[in-house]
């Protein structure tokens, strides 16, 4: 959906947002005394998880006062249309057991729509960011900033494919659907949370799917997709992030995989 505006000054406070978030959350990372405690719904949570939220929402109470925030660990607040949606540290379980695939999410939408993305993984140095209609970008170490794309692969078998979890799509009685994937494709992989998505941007993937998936999963991944050309849905197909699930492709076999997915068709190309 195109976007009539100029969101360089949000997408630039995201990602100031970022560096303070990266400061916080690797103060703590692998340290040997990290307070853990289990959340209401038996996922992890660290200080460093609430920490990293705090100090996202100290800086946009300063400078975006009258936007609504919604954030894993500390809810929703505000009515404003246009809302930040925040995953501190996305991949917890990573984070708490030292593993550097974790992630900081950072998302602007406008009316319901994710207009400015920010993915940061500080503990490997990447970063990819994206607003409505000023592309998708990916640091270089060393280097300017690189503009990225989707790949160009337009035939299921020669696609390779995340999947994050056999669990996660076993719970939802999709284990079947995913083997039957797993057979059409070229090659599969559950490299998990959002590092796969940013593969996905980068030409590297053709197709990410989830499960059980909450906005604050998936906000800042939707422009970045979809600024490097490819497509977000959840797994009908229907365009959203609060459908508990997600889709999302290098655009030119969105189609190929809803069908192979949802109507079993194994010749699906």
């Amino acid at each position: 959906m195109p976007f009539d505006g100029d969101l360089s000054d949000d997408l630039a406070l995201a990602l100031r947002l970022a560096d303070a978030a990266d400061a916080v959350a690797m103060s703590r990372f692998d340290a040997a005394d990290l307070d853990v405690q289990v959340k209401a719904d038996a996922s992890p949570v660290t200080e460093a998880d609430l920490a990293t939220e705090q100090a996202i929402r100290g800086i946009l109470a300063q400078e975006r006062p009258q936007d609504g925030v919604f954030g894993e660990e500390f809810g929703a607040s505000g009515t404003s249309a246009r809302q930040w949606i925040i995953d501190p540290i996305d991949g917890t379980a990573n984070y708490l057991k030292g593993i550097p695939m974790w992630t900081t999410l950072i998302a602007l939408t406008i009316d319901g729509v994710p207009r400015v993305g920010v993915a940061s993984q500080p503990a490997i140095g990447r970063r990819w960011w994206a607003a409505s209609g000023a592309g998708a970008w990916t640091n270089v170490p060393g280097g300017e900033p690189r503009r990225i794309q989707v790949s160009s692969i337009s035939e299921v078998a020669e696609s390779s494919v995340s999947f994050q979890s056999i669990a996660q799509w076993d719970e939802v009685g999709r284990a079947e659907d995913l083997i039957r994937l797993s057979r059409a494709v070229w090659r599969d992989r559950g490299y998990g949370d959002a590092w796969p998505y940013m593969l996905l941007a980068e030409g590297r993937l053709e197709f990410v799917a989830e499960f059980g998936v909450k906005e604050y999963d998936v906000a800042a991944v939707v422009p970045i997709i979809h600024e490097a050309g490819g497509r977000f849905t959840d797994i009908d197909g229907t365009d959203s992030i609060g459908s508990l699930s997600s889709l999302a492709t290098n655009g030119r076999l969105h189609d190929a995989y809803l069908s192979l997915l949802n109507d079993h068709d194994e010749t699906a190309q």
